[in-house]
């Protein structure tokens, strides 16, 4: 729907989940190629950092033309490198399944991410994977009300500060994809931009109430983890799955309530019959406040938590496709 004659100014935010983020891969791809919606930001947290930077960069580098085509270029070509596809690298995802998988029904010795190498490595393999896509330095810190704007949430271990870094704010570096992934139990803290950082799971998981700045109508939110179940959960697994999927929505929909709680002053603020009180009141962060319309993009597929894990190329490719197919069947929903 075109708003004031143009196009539908949209901000989409990618929750985090890690290989389950290739859906959001997918629903990237279909959702930049209409060209009925103006992409005004993109925001996400952990795997939804990284597909949240890569359409971001291809829409900054080319100003919103062709940038769609470089977009899923780049989302197709990250999420195929990222595949097991080696034969030592699938042993490798395969025992790593199948260790996560006995977490449930087995009380299994934790290992620091301090403590082993393999840590250390798989970061230093996704920087490799990150700027061979994005020339962060080409990058640097684009101009206040450039289009545009990124968010990417992490939180600081030390102070407990949560941190959603801002493209029009702050310098966007491979650091700074690599804060947001962080996972504690998997990875060691990143150190950067004066900071020590894990991903943003439980602090902006993505980022969104920084949104509002770039002008949107409306806020897709691409959601991985489920907000409901059909069965109680009853065996261990089950029971770990429900409180991680739990988790991961937690600081979502204290972001999605800030949103409607300013929707609610600013329609408060234009009613003409509200108390003089409620007339007084300010919306904060800006002057032109409008109404935002929330739309979500929900991956309804019930998948346990440890195939987050899973980098096997047939379960990406399969999960990039469903993406492309909810994608389309979001644009074709009626709105409002």
């Amino acid at each position: 729907m075109d708003r004031d004659g143009g196009k539908t100014r949209v901000a989409i935010a990618c929750q985090g989940g890690g290989s389950h983020t290739a859906f959001t891969a997918g629903a990237l791809k279909r959702l930049l190629k209409d060209d009925r919606y103006e992409v005004v930001a993109v925001s996400g947290t952990s795997g939804g950092a990284i597909c949240a930077v890569l359409a971001w960069y291809a829409l900054l580098e080319n100003n919103g033309e062709g940038g769609a085509a470089r977009a899923a270029r780049l989302l197709d070509s990250f999420w195929k490198d990222n595949s097991a596809s080696e034969l030592y690298d699938w042993l490798l995802n395969e025992w790593f399944l199948w260790v996560n998988r006995l977490q449930g029904p087995l009380v299994l010795p934790e290992v620091s991410p301090y403590s082993t190498p393999v840590s250390h490595w798989a970061h230093g393999r996704l920087k490799e994977m990150l700027e061979k896509r994005v020339t962060f330095k080409k990058i640097g810190t684009p101009l206040e009300g450039s289009s545009p704007m990124l968010l990417v949430g992490a939180v600081d271990v030390l102070s407990g500060e949560f941190r959603a870094f801002n493209s029009r704010r702050d310098e966007i570096t491979a650091e700074t994809i690599l804060a947001s992934t962080a996972l504690p139990t998997l990875f060691r803290a990143v150190h950067t931009d004066g900071g020590v950082y894990w991903d943003g799971l439980f602090s902006q998981n993505p980022p969104i109430r920084e949104l509002p700045r770039a002008n949107p109508h409306e806020i897709w939110v691409i959601q991985i983890d489920p907000q409901e179940r059909e069965d109680e959960p009853r065996s261990m697994a089950d029971i770990i799955d429900r409180r991680n999927e739990l988790a991961g929505n937690l600081s979502l929909y204290q972001e999605i309530h800030f949103i409607q709680k300013m929707n609610h002053l600013v329609n408060k603020l234009g009613d003409p019959e509200a108390r003089p009180q409620e007339r007084r009141l300010q919306v904060p962060d800006s002057k032109e406040y409008k109404h935002i319309d929330v739309r979500w993009l929900r991956m309804s597929r019930p998948l346990d938590f440890a195939s987050k894990l899973d980098r096997s190329p047939t379960f990406i490719r399969r999960l990039m496709h469903y993406g492309e197919r909810r994608a389309e069947e979001f644009l074709r929903e009626p709105v409002g």
